[in-house]
């Protein structure tokens, strides 16, 4: 009796196996024709010559409407000069950033003419309803083999500051679903087939993907995004601190961000600001200097703490509105402006 007992309990377990199995893999069909690949250009310092060369990266992304809307992650779209979205047909299509919050690692991008017929956008879900234990399953282009799929559950809900310092506004997912290279923006489903992420990073002691997974939640993004609208300025930068505002000769403590990189094409591009020149360490950092460095902008100090209020404000703002920008550059301050565009 046992014997049988024990062998009613494995077939249970099998067809249970099986069940969910073939649930995952008619969920999987359903919504990969949302799945994009994202393939961006940008210029970047390389040392130690300094020079400036243009590369090539590669992601994934979610489109999320009819009209060609696509979630992805910021830092894969933030200072790209190009961006070009991919889709399961082959269909290769121009895409502009329209909305990024670096500070949440995501970003929203509306491509150049209407999806292929091929295309579906993918059914938002409600990430709050998402609890750690849920299964859930990534699907992305990990080190270019697109339209991968990847099973794991919710190991964990980060708060804002909880992972990096840098993402200050960001809430994560900690999953153990595999995470490579090139995931990153990839939609993060749950079993019923609903977008409730999109893949930020991974924090692994080899690179590869046996670490910890960080997926921002749909609910975040939406709200920063598609509510907040969060504006896209094609800069990258490095926030000034009080020990570092004295090794660069910032006039104000504590305040100011040296610029990185500026996407071309960009609202910092047209404004006319510039990026930086020569790779550089700042105690255990490495940053690039020779930019400008932002002091203020809409006349608020810019700095981590104002951060958030400066997004606010640039949010707000309608087209036609001009955008004010104070900057140090060669040690003297400089006023800039421009028009903010549709």
């Amino acid at each position: 009796m046992r014997i049988i007992a024990m062998l009613i309990v494995g077939l249970g377990m099998f067809f249970a196996s099986t069940a969910e199995g073939e649930a995952l893999r008619e969920v999987f069909k359903r919504v990969n024709a949302s799945v994009v690949v994202i393939n961006t250009i940008r210029d970047v310092i390389e040392s130690p010559q300094n020079e400036r060369v243009s590369v090539a990266e590669l992601g994934s992304g979610v489109l999320i409407s009819n009209d060609g809307q696509i979630l992805t992650a910021a830092h894969l779209v933030q200072t790209a000069d190009t961006v070009l979205v991919q889709f399961s047909g082959g269909d290769l299509i121009a895409a502009r950033v329209i909305a990024s919050e670096p500070a949440a690692d995501v970003a929203l991008l509306k491509l150049n003419r209407t999806p292929p017929s091929g295309a579906a956008a993918a059914q938002l879900g409600d990430s709050d309803k998402t609890e750690v234990g849920d299964q859930i399953f990534i699907v992305g282009a990990p080190h270019g083999i697109s339209y991968t799929l990847s099973v794991g559950y919710i190991t964990g809900r980060r708060r804002p500051n909880l992972v990096y310092s840098g993402f200050s506004l960001a809430e994560f997912f900690q999953t153990d679903a595999s995470i490579n290279q090139g995931n990153s923006g990839g939609p993060l489903f749950n079993m019923e087939g609903e977008v409730v992420g999109i893949v930020s990073a991974i924090i692994s002691k080899s690179g590869g993907s046996e670490g910890l997974g960080f997926v921002a939640t749909s609910n975040m993004a939406l709200k920063l995004l598609l509510e907040q609208k969060s504006f896209w300025s094609g800069v990258s930068g490095y926030f000034i601190t009080n020990d570092s505002a004295k090794l660069l000769n910032i006039p104000q403590p504590g305040v100011g961000l040296l610029i990185q990189y500026i996407a071309k094409n960009s609202p910092a591009a047209t404004m006319g600001l510039r990026g930086g020149t020569t790779n550089a360490t700042i105690g255990s950092e490495n940053v690039i200097l020779g930019g400008d460095v932002i002091l203020a902008v809409q006349g608020i100090p810019f700095s981590i703490k104002n951060y958030e209020t400066v997004q606010d404000v640039l949010s707000r703002l309608d087209p036609g509105d001009l955008i004010r920008v104070k900057i140090l550059r060669g040690g003297e301050q400089l006023e800039l402006s421009a028009t903010n565009l549709p």
